[in-house]
């Protein structure tokens, strides 16, 4: 069975504050991610009138046991910002409760040098009896970005990525000479990748680095068509060392 509408409804459930349909969908040690919230369930139920922010969901998926989604987030600015875009991946224990979540957020920004926002372009799931096809490109794309010479990471990226792609990194334009001319002042650094998660043509990356020498998550989702990557987005986070209210790191997956 479809594991969505039980993301579904515990979102719905947060963002009305209904800590009864909450428990009810949730296990009470539900294991917290996000560095800024405390885990367990009882602890988020009581931060939640704190936070008091609205949701939009704009893409949802699934795989396996994890629902992972494209959201903004307003009246955040307890998160860092009054709108925040995030990618949440939650994931759905054997008994159909939800059971533990990791995110990434980053402020909404202007339109970028293509014209393209964080979370606008397609979002329709095509090509399922592809997914751990893309899945394994994504892999192998990312091993040559994280362990090859510079030559080897620039012909994965150049057989990987459609020339014309569509690129929502708030920094870069579309295609690979777009991306290209941001390197230089962005400074991506790749270093290792945690978690590849997929549903037909999209494929979310989950990848720690730096960005201008400052440790962070790099959560990438790519659009495939036709065996190519065609479209990019990406949230970028720093990973905090103070200020924890939880020690479960923004990684380890299962």
């Amino acid at each position: 069975m479809s594991k969505k509408p039980i993301v579904g409804a515990f979102l719905g459930a947060v963002l009305q504050q209904d800590a009864a349909k909450m428990r009810e969908l949730a296990n009470a040690d539900y294991i917290q991610h996000n560095p800024f919230i405390p885990t367990g369930l009882e602890p988020f139920i009581q931060l939640l009138p704190v936070l008091s922010t609205t949701a939009e969901n704009v893409r949802m998926f699934e795989d396996g046991h994890y629902v992972f989604m494209h959201n903004i987030w307003r009246n955040a600015a307890p998160f860092g910002a009054d709108v925040m875009v995030s990618f949440d991946i939650i994931r759905v224990d054997e008994h159909g409760k939800v059971a533990e979540h990791w995110d990434a957020m980053m402020a909404q920004t202007p339109p970028n040098p293509s014209g393209r926002t964080l979370t606008d372009g397609p979002t329709a799931i095509t090509d399922l009896d592809k997914t751990e096809t893309h899945k394994a490109q994504v892999k192998r794309l990312f091993d040559a970005l994280i362990h090859g010479t510079p030559e080897q990471a620039g012909a994965a990226v150049q057989a990987n990525f459609a020339p014309d792609y569509k690129q929502h990194n708030p920094m870069a334009a579309d295609g690979l000479t777009g991306f290209m001319a941001a390197m230089p002042s962005e400074q991506w650094v790749f270093k290792k990748q945690h978690k590849v998660l997929g549903e037909g043509n999209f494929v979310l990356s989950i990848s720690e680095g730096t960005h201008r020498g400052t440790p962070v998550v790099f959560y990438d989702l790519l659009r495939f068509d036709g065996g190519k990557i065609v479209e990019h987005w990406d949230v970028i986070q720093a990973i905090p060392t103070s200020g924890l209210a939880n020690n479960n790191g923004m990684f380890g997956f299962r």
